[in-house]
């Protein structure tokens, strides 16, 4: 558990530079620029994370792009994410499709429909998907998942990277106002998020829904030696939610309105009994797929 405990202790670091460092970075930033306290306050903790996964790589071998999840050859990695990313749109507009069939999602009342409104929507949901997959997928499934593969087996890298995960949806939900900033916001960033965690029974839903959806994602990565599909995947759930998000709210009063979380309106029950069929569907489908393409590496984590 030492690579584990190592990738805990990075997290916890960041969580410093957030509460020390949010603060003087708003005051420099926001006389310029409109940016949320608490976006400040992630961009801090990504740079952070940044800096100490560089030094967390060295101290546990984490060397070479193999170790990252990139060790596929440029042309097929591109051609796994490619298919990931259009696997991850069908299945989430599928479930999107199912909520919208029981009566759980609603047009917003601001939505946009015109072609080019839509476009942009698209377009900047497209992006930031790509963006989130793409730092997830190289910190969890890439480095921590390699490091704990290795010291303690396959089976509790993916049990533990996906609680992490989980976990990691929760962080940096706390909002301050602009005319509320004081030099201890960046310590209420954190305890706010921390207080989350004290009421488990009001984010159970999400919870289990995203770490269910994490294990999905950890599989995939152990049967296919890299993060190319599950980098894919990641980015095509991410883009069809946050389209979704812009265009449609939760019915809040649907009868079945239990199955969407308090948590974002999304992720919850039916998002859980999902992801059961649909990640046996993609174990299937990327262990007749990938057995032939996966790294000796991921090979001698499942001994």
């Amino acid at each position: 558990m030492r690579a584990f405990a190592v990738f805990l202790g990075l997290l916890a670091v960041a969580f410093g530079v957030v509460a020390l460092l949010t603060y003087p970075a708003w005051l420099l930033l926001h006389p310029h620029f409109d940016f949320k306290f608490h976006r400040i306050g992630e961009r801090v903790g990504m740079l952070a994370l940044l800096v100490g996964l560089v030094l967390v790589a060295r101290l546990l071998g984490l060397t070479d792009k193999a170790s990252f999840g990139y060790g596929a050859p440029v042309r097929e990695f591109l051609r796994e994410l490619a298919i990931g990313l259009a696997l991850g749109v069908a299945t989430m507009l599928a479930v999107v499709g199912i909520m919208a069939a029981l009566g759980l999602l609603e047009w917003r009342s601001n939505a946009v429909l015109a072609a080019g409104a839509l476009a942009k929507v698209a377009a900047a949901g497209l992006a930031s998907g790509l963006a989130v997959a793409f730092i997830e997928e190289t910190f969890i499934r890439g480095a921590m998942f390699a490091a704990i593969q290795r010291e303690s087996g396959t089976w509790t890298a993916v049990v533990l990277t996906s609680i992490l995960y989980s976990a990691s949806h929760f962080f940096a939900k706390v909002r301050i106002a602009a005319e509320q900033v004081t030099p201890w916001s960046g310590v209420d960033l954190i305890t706010g998020t921390l207080h989350t965690f004290a009421h488990p029974l009001a984010i159970a839903d999400a919870f289990l829904s995203l770490g269910a959806v994490g294990v999905v994602l950890a599989v995939v990565r152990a049967r296919t030696g890299n993060i190319a599909a599950g980098f894919g995947l990641h980015a095509g759930w991410v883009w069809v939610m946050l389209v979704a998000h812009e265009l449609t709210q939760p019915a809040e009063t649907s009868p079945l309105r239990f199955l969407l979380s308090q948590f974002d309106g999304f992720v919850g029950w039916l998002v859980l009994a999902w992801t059961i069929p649909m990640g046996l569907a993609l174990w299937w489908f990327y262990s007749h797929r990938g057995g032939d393409t996966r790294s000796a590496e991921s090979a001698a984590g499942d001994s």
